[in-house]
């Protein structure tokens, strides 16, 4: 279900009734696990969080690395940046 450099990989899951009782199993999230910031990096507008990891994280699906490394919640948040943080195993 979820690929093997995410965060959410073991993380454990549970079942909900939705009020048309339907059944979703959801993951329970992590708690943000920020490495240190080596270094800045201009965000041009509008570029994807995931082409940004693909530049300094050498991954698509490390953008939640950014985003732990800005103390950022909400991709979109972050994507909204001028100046991103670039976390450690990433090139500045």
């Amino acid at each position: 279900m979820f690929t093997s450099d995410s965060r959410y990989v073991s993380q454990p899951t549970y079942t909900v009734a939705l009020p048309d009782g339907t059944q979703v199993t959801a993951v329970v999230p992590p708690p943000p696990s920020p490495a240190p910031v080596i270094g800045y990096a201009q965000s041009p507008g509008g570029e994807r969080l995931d082409l940004l990891a693909v530049r300094y994280l050498n991954t698509p699906t490390g953008f939640w690395r950014l985003c732990d490394a800005n103390n950022s919640v909400v991709a979109g948040a972050l994507a909204a940046r001028t100046v991103i943080g670039i976390p450690a195993g990433g090139s500045a």
